[in-house]
């Protein structure tokens, strides 16, 4: 369940921080004070658009931070994001700074992607106008997959995985269907690709070893040059051996005196046979080197051959026979081509009756799914004041393939007895959608592992005595679940087992949104309010008060 939401910084909130209960929650306050930041606080935090107007005046960051105690399953589920529990708890920060957005779980960054299903593991979240998502065909399919979950899970995903694959083979038919005239020519300028490539001969390793040879060629003046400076500096001509040697006849008068000195003679006889050697293999390889004009030629075409494959087939030789593979392949394929056609098309086939067949498999599932839920979703609408309607769901099937299968799904409703089921969108208002998407939620709720649900403005277009069924119909989802509600209906609200009020404040000529949890007498004044309108009498207090206690004795009772 969610356990705590600090928001800091956004929009109307400066900060505020809020411990939530494990029933029924509700959120009251008058018009304009906040309330709807509340509720997108906690959709930012599991990855909703965040931008910079969003963050107070003023600041500079904006900052929202959950706290939830996830059951076992839940766990289970959230395994595969490698999160680590702390004390069991999972904590989710999002923090945005200089434009650019963080997410945090458990001190770890993610990414928005896995924030978000790591979310729809949590949290249902229910926003305002969600309800109108209901006259969308493809928000009805999602409600009959979302119940019927573990039987329509595996068979949508081999249907996905076939319609793939399906598509790829087709896809592949079409990109190698080309007459034959126009298939020869491919042919004959894959020969011409493949023809160059081998008469190029190409070796690993062949440039870099030319180019280290050429290198040497192209600069042989140069070297033979400065190989003839050094020999001149160094050799017995006046240069460095020459003053070494004389060197190393005063060292030897030194040594006969002074038979210390024999280390610093020892030294230079080694410098001097060093610098013979030296002087020997530098004449040796000035002798031995001559410029052969006619390798050079030959190394000078090589590469510009080798440059010139490698330029028109990848700029690699790794690169160059990728391509020449990939040629001698689709060279390959086209000699073949009539008996290949034919195997794909065989594969095509093959496939289509796999996805046909599993595509059918997955029809009836939802069919018998749906039967199920629109009669316990009709059961769950009696409860909201629907007395003699009839809620059907109807599948039916497209003339074509896709990732889903072949269905489509209509929510039906009957208003009044005698009259024919009439596709939502053209029956239900919006107070009776919204009914509508509870009995839904109720019953979805009941099916998967989500524990907490979060509903704002539920209640809108009701009052009187379906508000107060929409009440009980919270207080009996909250007694197996977290249930957050904003409402601005009494009768939800005397339902609260924990009660908060949002306000708006002014301080230092600032405004700022506050929310606090309410006491018993705290609840009966607030729903005084809602209640009394501009004028709280007596009358209005004890009837809050009345209220109260009636909602406490349906929820003993009910327990």
């Amino acid at each position: 369940m969610l356990t705590y939401l600090h928001v800091k910084n956004l929009a109307v909130v400066e900060d505020i921080e809020v411990h939530f209960g494990d029933k029924l929650n509700i959120l009251t306050g008058e018009t304009g004070v906040g309330k709807s930041v509340i509720i997108g606080s906690v959709n930012l935090a599991l990855g909703g658009k965040l931008s910079t107007d969003m963050i107070r005046s003023g600041e500079d960051y904006a900052l929202v931070e959950m706290a939830f105690e996830p059951n076992e399953y839940q766990w289970k589920d959230l395994s595969e994001y490698d999160i680590i529990p702390e004390d069991n708890q999972l904590i989710i920060t999002r923090k945005y700074v200089n434009g650019r957005s963080s997410c945090k779980v458990n001190g770890e960054i993610v990414t928005l992607n896995v924030l978000r299903q790591i979310a729809s593991v949590l949290i249902d979240i229910h926003g305002q106008h969600e309800h109108q998502s209901l006259l969308y065909p493809e928000k009805q399919l999602e409600i009959v997959d979302r119940f019927a979950f573990d039987r329509v899970g595996p068979v949508k995903e081999a249907v996905a995985r076939l319609f793939n694959d399906y598509i790829a083979v087709k896809k592949e038919i079409d990109s190698v269907s080309i007459p034959e005239e126009e298939r020869q020519r491919e042919v004959d300028f894959l020969e011409y690709e493949i023809g160059e490539i081998e008469a190029a001969n190409l070796k690993e390793n062949e440039e870099e070893k030319l180019e280290e040879q050429y290198k040497k060629l192209n600069n042989f003046g140069r070297i033979m040059e400065s190989l003839g400076s050094v020999y001149a500096i160094t050799g017995d001509n006046g240069g460095v051996s020459y003053m070494l040697n004389q060197a190393l006849t005063n060292m030897n008068q030194v040594v006969a005196l002074d038979e210390n000195m024999s280390d610093f003679h020892s030294t230079l006889i080694d410098v001097e046979s060093i610098l013979s050697d030296f002087n020997r293999e530098v004449q040796a390889y000035i002798n031995d080197n001559s410029f052969d004009s006619e390798e050079f030629a030959r190394i000078e075409d090589r590469l510009d051959c080798i440059r010139k494959i490698y330029a028109k087939y990848g700029g690699t030789y790794e690169k160059t026979m990728n391509h020449y593979e990939e040629m001698c392949k689709k060279r390959e394929y086209y000699n073949d081509y009539d008996n290949n056609i034919i195997i794909l098309k065989e594969k095509l086939t093959n496939l289509e009756e796999t996805l046909q067949a599993e595509s059918k498999k997955l029809s009836r599932i939802r069919e018998n799914a749906s039967e199920k839920l629109a009669g316990l979703i009709d059961d769950s609408l009696t409860d909201l004041n629907f007395r003699k309607s009839c809620f059907t769901i109807q599948i039916g099937h497209k003339d074509c393939y896709s990732a889903n299968g072949m269905d489509f799904a209509e929510f039906m409703i009957t208003a009044n007895p005698g009259e024919p089921a009439r596709p939502l969108v053209k029956v239900a208002s919006g107070g009776e959608l919204s009914r509508i998407m509870l009995a839904i939620k109720t019953v979805l709720a009941d099916s998967d592992a989500i524990h907490t649900l979060v509903f704002d403005e539920i209640d809108a277009g009701i009052s009187g005595r379906t508000a107060q069924k929409v009440s009980e119909k919270l207080a009996g989802i909250a007694n197996n679940h977290q249930v957050i509600c904003i409402t601005h209906l009494a009768q939800i609200a005397a339902m609260a087992d924990e009660h908060y009020v949002i306000e708006k404040v002014v301080e230092n000529e600032r405004t700022k949104t506050n929310i606090r949890q309410l006491s018993y007498n705290q609840s009966v004044d607030e729903l005084a309010r809602i209640l009394g309108g501009t004028k709280i009498t007596e009358s209005v207090i004890s009837n809050a008060k009345e209220m109260k206690d009636l909602a406490a004795m349906w929820k003993g009772n009910v327990k």
